[in-house]
């Protein structure tokens, strides 16, 4: 994309929004950033920076396009035979463009007081990739981490012009952002080892099914719990998330115990900043270290942090869906995580005005540090949430590392689940589900949804079962495949009252459909 340099300001801080810059040194530049008074000085037509070279716009639906401008300037969006007129108000615009088919590559102009040129536009699909470290580890190495599976032999292949990604740089933020100011990269063998693995194997999939362009919009930091994710507003509408926001402002080691008082530190911070910055350029000395974070805006503290400055400047970007791998850093309340990631689903989904679109998520790998009760609440969520699909990954783990390398089964479910939530085909996606269970005689008669073409295992015999009478002794239990249906029995448990499946840390189980997709463990006793 092509234009000239503007100074805008966010939140009452002055910043270069440019998309080249030849005329002044890297120091300089940089100094602008943080030298510019604080006031508001929009002088050209500047799209949001998700609105750039190579960017995948969403098939089928109406398309928002944003951003600032000089207030009551007039800013037309061409592209794809329309030509949309807006006028912006307080230093904003917004165009919606009329439904787009499937193609490309396009060139959008933005004529304002200036003229943009975003070139190489495609029309396709947008996914939303979210969560923490496992959906953020991308193909390529990682430093202290293990390598992906055949991950060079991935990346060799990855010819794909037509699957893109933007991602977010990491950033907790203490109130809303609303731009991010990155670039859409494409898919190629050069690029792809920064591609988010199991986003990128994934929308491969979508791809090879579809022929359709994708967009992955990469948003993930790893570490983070949902409440990360989720607006302070969203917390404390919930009667049980509110403690969350209550026992954030409470922990705050500024008086008051508000965020606008930590705000003011920082302020302070970078007062000084600015001011020791000029003064090492005057004397030619190197600058000095930016301002650190108090403990409480990093990662895993903030309420809402990831939501203000990782999500917040995403909507309404009109996308097809969001695939989500999370739930590790909220391991140690499982039972809140039932009322909390529905509630997450359902404030994506508000905000983002685009109806029940599917939401689909990975449920956690084995792993020896995670307690199966976080599976479970992951399983509830889906139970109570419509248009949802969870992967089982109990055979995608690692025992001994919690990021797990086998990361293209992860994808490619997600996938299937896609194809089937958000592109209508009939065929089964999930693996097998525990509804209900009776009792006749010693034998546990346990039935399952999405059994598909019918129960499996590739083993002897089933395995990874445990039966209890009254007194809730969980022993080793036997069990068989009866039609769509598993029977479980002990000789040392005559009258069982409950059954449980992979409940332990690291489940060695081994129940499928004949779609060859895993069972989630469960308990009927929970």
């Amino acid at each position: 994309m092509k234009t000239n340099i503007s100074i805008a300001s966010v939140h009452g801080r002055g910043y270069f929004c440019f998309r080249t810059l030849n005329t002044c040194s890297m120091k300089w530049a940089f100094l602008s950033l943080v030298l510019l008074p604080s006031f508001s000085l929009h002088a050209t037509v500047t799209p949001n920076s998700l609105f750039s070279d190579h960017l995948v716009l969403q098939r089928g639906v109406e398309v928002p396009i944003w951003g600032t401008a000089t207030s009551d300037e007039s800013v037309t969006v061409r592209v794809a035979g329309q030509s949309i007129r807006t006028q912006a108000k307080d230093g904003k615009w917004m165009v919606k463009l009329k439904p787009l088919p499937v193609g490309g590559p396009y060139t959008m102009t933005i004529q304002g007081s200036n003229l943009i040129t975003i070139s190489d536009l495609l029309v396709g699909d947008v996914w939303i990739a979210s969560g923490q470290s496992n959906m953020e580890r991308q193909l390529g190495p990682r430093e202290g981490q293990k390598l992906i599976d055949n991950w060079e032999k991935e990346r060799d292949a990855a010819h794909y012009p037509q699957i893109r990604q933007y991602a977010l740089t990491k950033n907790y933020a203490p109130a809303p952002v609303y731009d991010t100011y990155h670039e859409w990269v494409v898919c190629s063998p050069k690029t792809v080892s920064d591609f988010t693995a199991v986003g990128y194997f994934f929308a491969r999939d979508l791809y090879k099914t579809y022929q359709v362009p994708i967009g992955i919009i990469l948003t993930a930091y790893g570490g983070s719990p949902a409440q990360n994710w989720m607006s302070r507003e969203a917390l404390e509408a919930t009667p049980e998330l509110k403690k969350l926001v209550e026992a954030y402002d409470k922990s705050l080691q500024y008086e008051p115990n508000t965020v606008s008082s930590l705000n003011k530190k920082m302020e302070l911070l970078w007062a000084k900043y600015r001011t020791d910055s000029l003064q090492a350029v005057q004397e030619q000395k190197s600058l000095p270290k930016r301002p650190v974070q108090p403990y409480h805006t990093q990662q895993g503290s903030y309420v809402s942090g990831l939501y203000n400055g990782m999500l917040k400047p995403l909507i309404p970007y009109a996308i097809k869906g969001v695939i989500w791998y999370q739930g590790e850093n909220n391991a140690h309340q499982s039972k809140l995580y039932q009322t909390m990631f529905p509630t997450l689903i359902a404030q994506w989904r508000s905000e983002w005005q685009q109806g029940d679109f599917p939401f689909l998520f990975v449920q956690i790998a084995p792993f020896k540090m995670m307690p199966p009760e976080i599976r479970e609440a992951q399983l509830i969520s889906l139970k109570k949430t419509k248009n949802t699909a969870m992967v089982v990954t109990t055979d995608c783990g690692d025992a001994n590392d919690i990021h797990p390398t086998n990361k293209k089964p992860v994808g490619e479910r997600l996938s299937r689940a896609a194809k089937v939530l958000a592109y209508g085909e009939k065929m089964e996606y999930s693996g097998p589900i525990y509804e209900s269970m009776r009792v006749k005689g010693n034998l546990v008669i346990l039935k399952f949804s999405h059994t598909g073409r019918g129960l499996i295992t590739p083993d002897t015999a089933l395995k990874g079962f445990t039966i209890a009478g009254a007194d809730q002794k969980f022993v080793p239990a036997q069990a068989r495949i009866k039609g769509k249906t598993v029977l479980v029995f002990s000789e040392r448990v005559p009258n069982p009252v409950a059954v449980r499946y992979g409940w332990t840390q690291v489940p060695d189980v081994n129940l499928y459909n004949k779609e060859g997709l895993p069972a989630s463990p469960f308990r009927t006793d929970g």
